[in-house]
């Protein structure tokens, strides 16, 4: 079972990246996912999560109105649109998957399956 994270990069202050999450060997039709990010010297923290259906989203406060998460059960997939990008934001990006099934609240506590992390990086 993997989770690639793809969409990554460089971008100026103010631009726009989507990041893309692509699971394998599995679908994950049935469990929340989401994105957590960690940046140098700093806890990983959330950032979106998304219920299995698609139908609830979740989003930290630092990128509500700038991040949208999205789904596609079709493709197991799963975006993060990121607009209006700040330095601040500069992180490796994790896409997670929640462990258990039905479930939304998407903590750490709670993820079972993890991306290998992409970067972003914000330049002011």
């Amino acid at each position: 079972v993997q989770l690639v994270e793809s969409g990554g990069g460089l971008v100026q202050t103010g631009g726009s990246l989507r990041l893309s999450c692509a699971a394998t060997g599995r679908t994950f039709s049935s469990n929340a996912m989401g994105w957590f990010r960690q940046a140098p010297e700093k806890e990983r923290e959330f950032v979106a999560a998304i219920s299995w259906s698609g139908g609830r989203t979740n989003y930290a406060d630092s990128v509500k109105g700038r991040f949208t998460i999205s789904r596609d059960n079709a493709r197991n997939t799963v975006y993060l649109q990121m607009n209006s990008l700040k330095p601040e934001d500069t992180a490796v990006y994790y896409c997670a998957a929640d462990g258990a099934s039905y479930r939304f609240d998407l903590q750490v506590g709670r993820v079972g399956f993890w991306g290998q992390g992409i970067q972003v990086t914000v330049s002011s």
